[in-house]
């Protein structure tokens, strides 16, 4: 899959500089969607002969380059709010919803067995817990086997959505977390090594026994990695399935005078996966004509790729949101 995605992405890289009818689109930002959007993009290419050529930096880079009006769109999983976007000037509005899973390399320990506390997962990046044998988790993990090993922690180097998302979630989970590091694109970390990009992390994991990270789904799939077994809001144990990720995700509440921003981590269900999050595309709002175009590859999407979002482990936002972000572009985009 790995191969066939860098394939795809290859292929929208070189049909830049070759002879076509077609329209030439640049986006860049969120690796978490990459995946998807060489999807979409491929098919969209197949269908119409537009290129969209997407480039996975990181939602920190994709925020950088679309402000600074080096590419058409940017792409991030950290929502700007209303204030930034006027700043900025930008409109903002969903693309999918993804996961984000913990997953880990230990030799006999397979997937979907390992219990984490979402408490427990804090203090591993804080580098509190430090042991695979740890107490904290043999508590909860009293039937497996767990090394006398210390633990890895792999995590971003890159200003990433990702990140956004994951320490969203950490300080939801922990008072000490989120008084300590709290939230962001990039933080200091107490310990551990540095990937650039969903891709990055995934690969320091593989690479690396007995470590631990934090990856969108569809990089777990993908890379067949282990993912932990986490808790619910409400302390229910929630395995990283589309179930669990479509049942956090309809609490999603979004509004157009809002700019659609919305964070999605530890939504209330005894079955809602606890780090659900959407990603969301930027445009500038002084190309309209730009921007059109770049709405019928996303309009193409919305009507034809949720087929692709659910094989690669995406959750396809609702029909009536979908028609809510049209109803914004029409409004936005003269």
């Amino acid at each position: 899959m790995l191969k066939q995605i860098a394939s795809v992405a290859l292929i929208a890289a070189v049909t830049l500089t070759s002879s076509f009818a077609g329209d030439k689109i640049n986006g860049a930002g969120a690796s978490f969607p990459a995946p998807l959007y060489y999807d979409w993009a491929y098919n969209y290419k197949k269908d119409t002969k537009n290129v969209i050529n997407y480039q996975s930096i990181g939602s920190g880079g994709g925020i950088k380059q679309i402000t600074e009006r080096i590419v058409d769109f940017g792409a991030t999983d950290a929502p700007l709010t209303t204030k930034q976007l006027a700043e900025a000037k930008l409109i903002q509005f969903p693309a999918v919803i993804g996961s984000i899973v913990v997953v880990f390399n230990v030799a006999g320990i397979a997937d979907e067995t390992l219990k984490l506390k979402n408490s427990v997962v804090a203090d591993i990046f804080a580098g509190k817990i430090t042991m695979w044998n740890d107490a904290a988790i043999v508590a909860d993990n009293k039937d497996l086997k767990l090394p006398n090993e210390k633990i890895v922690v792999a995590h971003r180097s890159d200003g990433s959505g990702t990140t956004y998302n994951f320490t969203y979630y950490l300080s939801g989970s922990s008072e000490s977390w989120k008084n300590t590091y709290g939230i962001g694109k990039a933080i200091n970390w107490a310990v551990g090594i540095g990937g650039k990009g969903n891709e990055g992390v995934s690969s320091l994991i593989k690479q690396t026994p007995n470590s631990i990270g934090y990856v969108e789904s569809a990089f777990k799939e993908q890379n067949h990695f282990s993912a932990a077994v986490l808790a619910t809001a409400s302390g229910k144990w929630v395995k990283a399935t589309d179930e669990n990720f479509k049942a956090a995700a309809k609490y999603a509440s979004w509004t157009k005078e809002d700019n659609f921003y919305a964070m999605l981590a530890l939504q209330p269900g005894d079955t809602s996966y606890p780090i659900v999050a959407a990603t969301f595309i930027l445009l500038p709002v002084e190309k309209p004509e730009m921007n059109k175009k770049i709405l019928k590859f996303f309009d193409y999407a919305f009507k034809s790729g949720d087929a692709s979002a659910k094989k690669l482990g995406y959750v396809a936002l609702p029909e009536a949101t979908k028609n809510t972000i049209r109803e914004y572009w029409a409004t936005n985009i003269k």
